[in-house]
């Protein structure tokens, strides 16, 4: 069988160092050749500007398809097409929709802007109807946070689709089970778009469980247990989240799962380390 393709998730980096943080992981997995990396927006529309001038920088520095997340929070239909339309006229013909958090971050009250597109499904419809954009979109093995029901949340993944769009990217999970039973509930539902496994690689298992409880997802006992005593340690740290993904994604892999989007927060080690062991080989290290 051949390799799955992949794709990456950076975040915009705030300071010079970060920078270079960026480009030192970008450069390392672009040599794997990725379908596209996306570039995160943050709460409340906070790093536009460094979000647009780290787009820029993977674009035409690197030659990688980008894919910048816009959002519905604090801005007009206008304002928000406007931007989709910039992106455009760069070459940038990939977006991550998404309704986006409010300012006070996940946890803060979600207010509909007023002017702007409400909900993810609606700015879906207004980038499609501006043309030649593919439209990726958020879905939710554990359900959101905020729906009332794992059926709302796929019917609502199914209006996103019925708008336009052209595949989901899911939040990160640990239990695959929980990714099998959305998928096949999902296409009960009549979604057809693919929806591809957002992987996280767990090294960093204290920060990865407060996110994961803003967010909706769990942290099984079992993973919890595995990091237990080495909270110091990051190589111990690292090698046994590095074997976690492994085996999470070849069990997707095994089961008809032939794309992987990855949310690095800007490293590479991991994730390269996982790609390899997926079958995606960098051409220069061959060649060396």
């Amino acid at each position: 069988m051949s390799a799955p393709s992949v794709s990456f998730e950076f975040f915009p980096p705030k300071t010079d160092a970060g920078d270079q943080a960026l480009m030192k992981a970008a450069v390392r997995l672009t040599a794997l050749h990725p379908n596209y990396v996306s570039v995160t927006y943050g709460a409340g529309g906070s790093t536009r500007e460094p979000t647009a001038k780290a787009v820029t920088q993977l674009s035409r520095s690197l030659g990688l398809d980008v894919a910048p997340h816009l959002t519905c929070v604090d801005a007009s239909k206008e304002e928000t097409l406007d931007i989709a339309r910039a992106y455009s006229v760069e070459g940038i013909t990939k977006i991550v929709a998404l309704r986006g958090d409010p300012r006070g971050g996940v946890e803060g009250q979600y207010q509909p802007p007023a002017g702007g597109f409400a909900y993810a499904s609606e700015l879906v419809e207004g980038l499609c109807a501006v043309g030649g954009l593919d439209v990726y979109v958020s879905a939710y093995p554990e359900t959101h946070p905020e729906a009332s029901s794992r059926q709302v949340d796929i019917d609502v993944l199914k209006r996103k689709q019925d708008n336009g769009a052209t595949a989901a990217i899911t939040q990160f999970f640990f239990s695959n089970q929980d990714y099998f039973e959305y998928r096949e509930k999902a296409t009960l539902a009549g979604v057809t778009i693919p929806i591809i496994p957002g992987i996280m690689v767990p090294e960093n298992i204290g920060g990865v469980s407060r996110f994961a409880k803003a967010c909706g997802a769990s942290v099984p006992a079992g993973l919890l247990s595995r990091f237990s005593g080495i909270e110091d340690d990051e190589e111990t740290r690292r090698l046994i989240a590095t074997h976690f993904s492994i085996q999470q994604c070849e069990e997707l892999y095994s089961q008809g799962v032939d794309e992987f989007h990855f949310y690095t927060l800007n490293r590479s080690e991991s994730v390269y380390a996982v790609c390899h062991a997926l079958g995606l080989r960098d051409a220069l290290a061959d060649v060396a």
